[in-house]
């Protein structure tokens, strides 16, 4: 079958060849893979950017398939099933936080970007009926990752003013459409003015260029601050969202792309009551809730693009850019 692996020896450092087709364990499934979406940390594997690299693994953490074989003790009535794949290995049993054995489909252990793929039945999900393939596999790691950001740590609620920064990557452009879905008025950050566009018409309340000097300024005075923020960048920009939050308000990071700041402003912090809370992925309970949320809403993702397998490199190369608006997905 085909398989886009990491590799040592190219210079793309990934590479579509041809492997062996896996045969499903007991209490494995098959699924033939039918579209299957990136992720950064699929980009950070190929450069080197992810601990625990290991070559010849199949990259990709996303995937929506069709069951066509079981495994030993595993029920047929598996069998033909649309299924999408819960990403998580061994979150444990602590809702708080993952376990020390935690790890993500994809890295090192063999992902979607294949052809087909064998998972233990416990990582299956029916596919949500309104969704197409190529929707329902942009849905697994960015939908959790959101999902707990937005609502275990944010606990946005209808009403509030939510602003969700760096809005066109997955986690970003979940956690919009969740906030959006129980009522909340969202707003968005982003260097691109043609974004801003494009959100706004999804339901956006207003949106912000943070590559402009005054746009804290801007933001207060047509907001009068936000109930929470849920950011990807860190870095210097802590600051600047403390002087957005409100008294109270909750700052939900999810990632740290800019790294570290040099300085926090202390003083805003405590004198605000604001709370900064750590967030990454989510458990096997909040996937199945989020999966129902999704359900229920009939929400759907923002696909950027849609590519054959084949130019699965190219799509890599597109992230790297940072030019989508929403998902990258390839099919088969």
């Amino acid at each position: 079958m085909k398989a886009l692996l990491l590799v040592d020896e190219s210079q793309d450092k990934i590479a579509i060849r041809e492997i062996e087709k896996p045969s499903p364990n007991k209490g494995e499934v098959l699924i033939q893979v039918k579209a299957a979406a990136l992720n950064h940390r699929d980009q950070w594997c190929r450069i080197g950017m992810y601990p625990g690299i290991k070559y010849n693994t199949v990259l990709g953490s996303d995937g929506a398939g069709i069951v066509v074989e079981v495994g030993e003790g595993v029920n047929g009535d598996w069998l033909k099933k649309e299924v999408i794949i819960n990403p998580n290995i061994n979150w444990g049993p602590n809702e708080e936080a993952q376990s020390a054995e935690y790890h993500i489909l994809g890295m090192p252990t063999h992902g979607t970007f294949a052809e087909f793929v064998t998972v233990p039945t416990d990582r299956l999900m029916q596919k949500p009926s309104h969704l197409d393939f190529s929707e329902a596999a942009a849905l697994p790691l960015g939908g959790l990752t959101a999902f707990r950001a937005a609502f275990t740590k944010g606990q946005i609620r209808e009403g509030q003013k939510v602003l969700v920064t760096g809005i066109g990557g997955g986690v970003a452009q979940f956690a919009f459409q969740f906030a959006l879905a129980v009522g909340s008025a969202v707003y968005v950050t982003s260097g691109s003015p043609e974004k801003l566009k494009q959100i706004e018409k999804l339901g956006a309340a207003g949106g912000f260029i943070y590559k402009a000097e005054d746009w804290t300024k801007v933001a207060l005075k047509a907001t009068g601050g936000f109930d929470v923020i849920i950011d990807s960048a860190g870095g210097s920009s802590m600051n600047d969202y403390l002087k957005l939050i409100k008294p109270g308000g909750r700052l939900v990071h999810y990632g740290s792309t800019t790294g570290a700041p040099k300085n926090l402003d202390m003083f805003r912090l405590f004198w605000s009551q604001a709370s900064i809370h750590g967030s990454t992925m989510g458990s096997d309970k909040e996937f199945v809730e989020m999966v129902k949320f999704v359900s229920e809403y009939e929400i759907r993702p923002i696909v950027s693009s849609t590519r054959e397998f084949d130019q699965i490199i190219s799509a890599f190369d597109e992230m790297h850019v940072g030019s989508q608006m929403g998902k990258l997905v390839v099919t088969f």
